[in-house]
């Protein structure tokens, strides 16, 4: 039996761009396409109705469940921005190539505005909120990503094809 192959993961903050991008990924490289957020919000509702009525902790947990299935899926794997707080995500993830998609405060300020992210809900200063939340996990994203994107200026088109290139520049390193 052979081992899956190595997904392509995209963790990063709240409005970086990860679906959308990993989607165009996805699609380019022609290999599944997989976002936690969306399984989970399929499988059990929308995921701020999950934070409200049953807390962050539970859907920590059916988060983790989702980066197993997804990574098992194999192509491109979006996590949604908490996802890598979790050890054994943090773990699973050094088989995989991790690439940090990062996005300036001035653009994820447009991108969330009016967002129903539980974590920025109710919240007076959204953007104050969003940079705790971002450097908090900086330090996380940072250790485990073996490439970096900024998905702040341009179109997306641009980005999508800096990351094709680095998988296939990592493809052909390993065969090397």
């Amino acid at each position: 039996m052979t081992a899956p192959a190595r997904a392509i993961v995209l963790i990063g903050p709240m409005g970086a761009g990860k679906t959308s991008v990993g989607k165009r990924v996805a699609r380019t490289l022609d290999v599944p396409f997989f976002d936690t957020d969306a399984a989970i919000a399929r499988a059990h509702g929308p995921i701020d109705q999950l934070f409200a009525e049953q807390g962050e902790a539970h859907f920590r947990a059916l988060e983790r469940a989702a980066v197993v299935e997804g990574l098992a899926t194999g192509g491109v794997v979006s996590l949604g921005g908490g996802a890598v707080l979790d050890p054994e995500t943090q773990s699973d993830l050094q088989r995989h190539r991790v690439v940090l998609l990062t996005v300036a405060p001035r653009v994820v300020a447009i991108r969330v505005r009016g967002s129903s992210r539980p974590l920025l809900r109710g919240e007076d200063d959204t953007m104050a909120r969003w940079t705790a939340i971002y450097e908090q996990r900086r330090p996380i994203y940072e250790r485990l990503a073996k490439a970096s994107f900024d998905t702040s200026n341009g179109p997306l088109q641009g980005v999508v094809d800096r990351i094709v290139s680095w998988v296939h520049d990592d493809d052909h390193q390993g065969e090397a």
